[in-house]
């Protein structure tokens, strides 16, 4: 898999192929710390992606929009704190 760091807590999949981007996401959000976040930078909105995440962690965190294109989708995927 290519590497695409997490740039102060944003993470760019449109340089890898789509092939990619899902395993990377789900990478990252599964060493998410609760309340730990990050913003998905993506040239479409990844909303199949949302519905992938919430069957995989049911409502373990939030996804908010940030940009909502044409061009560009910023999305922060945070990950919730559970309560006691």
């Amino acid at each position: 898999m290519a590497d695409t760091p997490l740039d102060n807590g944003i993470i760019d999949v449109r340089s890898l192929v789509p092939a990619e981007r899902h395993a990377k996401i789900f990478e990252l959000v599964d060493a998410l710390t609760p309340g730990a976040s990050f913003v998905l930078v993506n040239d479409h909105d990844p909303k199949p992606l949302y519905y992938q995440l919430e069957a995989e962690y049911p409502r373990q965190f939030s996804w908010t929009y940030v940009e909502k294109g044409p061009e560009v989708w910023r999305i922060e995927i945070e990950k919730q704190v559970q309560a006691a």
